[in-house]
């Protein structure tokens, strides 16, 4: 863990929180560190029922901190690394690693989430927002693409016409618009607490199920149809078995 993440349990659920409120939370070497420490974490504790994602302060995050990467070239060349072909670098690891989690993860976005701070907030399962946030694919503005895995989870929320639109503009727009869109799971005026009911919720169901849920869809969601339903046979047999 490194201090720009903070990790808490409480009971059965995970709080993890971007904890650099004073650039409203802007994702440098550290950050990008602790979030994939902390998910690394989670993953080892079979206990865990959820994942709240948060940010301190006044927003959720406003993306990457360019000007701290370009004080460390040598950083930024190993965030840019990957340990074997075909698999993922640090930018690309801080929103997928949410992603392999085996329990649900809620992303609770308040003031912005930008560029790469919206890549992770995609990385989460749901996205619960404030009416006044505002969101932004806003790598375009520094002349870039998006490349925090934003290439898998945009595609599975938006036509294709409708995620270039966006990412070639780097239009910011609130949640309501991010609602309408998919991007955005709810919009209400406390996203924490409405996350925190759904965990609630959540914790009645069998963990197994939830867990399975979450393979299944995201095995399935853009499969072919025969692979969809041998992916349903095969994680349904392996609960029956259970």
């Amino acid at each position: 863990m490194t201090e720009r993440v903070r990790l808490e349990i409480r009971d059965d659920v995970a709080y993890v929180t971007l904890d650099r409120a004073d650039k409203r939370n802007a994702l440098d070497w550290d950050m990008l560190v602790g979030l994939v420490d902390a998910a690394e974490r989670i993953g080892r504790d079979a206990s865990l029922r959820a994942v709240v994602l948060r940010g301190e302060g006044k927003a959720f995050c406003s993306g990457l901190d360019f000007p701290s990467f370009s004080k460390t070239p040598v950083r930024l060349a190993r965030a840019f690394a990957k340990p074997r072909p075909g698999a993922s670098n640090l930018f690309q690891e801080a929103a997928l690693c949410f992603r392999r989690l085996p329990v649900p993860v809620i992303a609770v976005l308040h003031g912005s989430c930008f560029g790469g701070g919206l890549q992770i907030a995609l990385g989460a399962d749901f996205r619960f927002a404030t009416p006044d946030c505002e969101l932004s694919i806003m790598e375009a503005k520094w002349g870039l693409v998006p490349d925090m895995s934003g290439t898998i989870t945009l595609r599975e929320l938006l036509p294709m016409d409708v995620a270039m639109k966006l990412t070639m503009t780097g239009e910011v727009f609130d949640a309501r618009k991010a609602k309408e869109l998919g991007l955005v799971t709810e919009v209400v005026d406390d996203p924490l607490a409405a996350a925190e009911a759904l965990v609630a919720t959540i914790r009645t169901r069998s963990p197994d199920s939830v867990a399975a849920t979450k393979v299944l869809f995201h095995r399935t969601w853009l499969a072919s149809e025969d692979d969809a339903l041998a992916a349903e046979t095969l994680i349904q047999a392996r609960l029956l078995a259970g």
